[in-house]
């Protein structure tokens, strides 16, 4: 067995996952590598969503029962866990959203709708990268349609790597708003964030972090970061689907409009205007997510348990290992950096002329789950004259034995495929 430094007990940390001893296709057990995509969930935060619907379940903040003041016990809990989590100065600047996409959709609309000084409008201009998920182009492609806005981007080096050698000409005096993903969801990039947000700070643009393939990874200290607003999902940090967070500073979040309007996010209502709640109520109308937010405050502690400095050291051990071995595979080209360094835990590429649905074909039939496609990253592929790509990622539970097991999948789809 291979042994590398820095490795967690992954075969205690395995046996708090369930689906990991799942076997598929005669009796194949499942090596899963699409951890980019969602991460599995420890019997910690199973036994925490059954516990909420089986002892607490009701709906919080206005109901004077027992049950209600305990589900609204449990959800603001989960706030308080996120907040300490990622080291926010107020619990008041974690709002819940059902995902990552709403999150940044969230702060979007937020800037299309604001007051002077934060307007976006035919007269300023957005910022983005070549390297975004979709969900970091899209509502900024809205906004700029619906503003007028000029939206503007930064191109990606050969390596996979952001190109800021234009830095003072994408980022100007125009600039309202700097949004970018702390590490590619396709590539596994760590991108220069103090560079860039320094840039910003001079001319007085607010940033926002897509810190999605970032949260479950490594430390996420939103002080230390100084953004503007910082997104990030559950489900990827082996927590329950349906619950994303935005955080952002408290004095944006005051003077800022909300984008969902309805009950909870109210203060006083007529039938001539409205009046809003503080922040983070303000931005989460109707019925929150609550199981998914009890779930998540049960991801964080069962993450914090282990330690995000020792999941990161045991990631980039696993990563280091990856990459050697899949550059060992004739006709393999890794699509990003070709080293472990700055780089996160997802590693995509292209086999040859094998399309990357036929190599993700045969890995399943072995039992290795890996992803294909462009990842919801299409201009990365468009970047460097692909269709798509196999992703393979990797988390707190993954061995060297499953990248072995990679490796040996990839060469049996060379062999298939003559």
């Amino acid at each position: 067995m291979t042994q590398l430094p820095g490795l967690l007990d992954t075969e205690a940390i395995r046996k708090d996952f369930p689906l990991l001893d799942r076997q598929v296709h005669d009796g194949k057990k499942v090596v899963y590598l699409d951890n980019a995509a969602t991460s599995q969930k420890p019997r910690q935060v199973l036994d925490a969503l059954n516990a909420y619907y089986e002892r607490h379940n009701a709906n919080v903040h206005r109901g004077v029962h027992v049950l209600a003041e305990e589900a609204t016990a449990l959800y603001e809990g989960a706030r308080d866990k996120v907040a300490a989590f990622i080291n926010a100065p107020s619990r008041d600047e974690v709002i819940f959203t059902k995902n990552a996409s709403e999150s940044l959709n969230l702060v979007a609309n937020m800037l299309g709708w604001a007051d002077e000084p934060y307007r976006v409008d035919r007269e300023t201009e957005i910022v983005i990268t070549e390297m975004e998920h979709h969900s970091n182009i899209v509502p900024w492609q809205l906004l700029s349609q619906r503003t007028g806005a000029k939206l503007k981007w930064f191109g990606i080096t050969d390596d996979g790597r952001l190109d800021l050698s234009n830095i003072e000409e994408v980022i100007t005096e125009q600039t309202k708003i700097v949004s970018f993903t702390l590490v590619s969801n396709i590539m596994g990039t760590v991108n220069p964030v103090e560079t860039i947000i320094r840039r910003a700070q001079e001319v007085g643009a607010l940033v926002c972090i897509d810190a999605s393939q970032a949260a479950p990874h490594m430390v996420l200290d939103v002080q230390a970061l100084q953004a503007d607003f910082v997104a990030f999902t559950g489900h990827k940090m082996c927590g329950p689907t349906g619950i994303g967070v935005l955080w952002g500073r408290q004095e944006l979040l005051e003077d800022l409009p909300p984008f969902l309007g309805g009950g909870e996010m109210i203060e006083t209502v007529s039938m001539h205007s409205s009046t809003y709640a503080p922040a983070p109520h303000k931005f989460e109308a109707g019925t929150p997510p609550i199981a998914q937010a009890v779930g998540l405050g049960a991801a964080v502690d069962y993450l914090t348990s282990i330690g995000m400095d020792n999941i990161a050291v045991h990631e980039h051990a696993i990563t280091e290992y990856a990459v050697k071995r899949l550059l060992e595979v004739p006709d393999l080209r890794i699509i990003g950096p070709s080293t472990a360094e700055d780089r996160g835990a997802t590693i995509s590429f292209t086999l040859g002329d094998i399309h990357p649905h036929d190599v993700g074909q045969v890995l399943d039939e072995q039992g290795i789950a890996v992803r294909v496609g462009h990842h919801c990253a299409r201009p990365v592929c468009l970047r460097y004259g692909i269709p798509a790509t196999t992703r393979a990622s990797f988390y707190l539970y993954s061995t060297p034995a499953e990248v072995d097991a990679l490796v040996e999948g990839l060469e049996h789809v060379r062999n298939f495929f003559g």
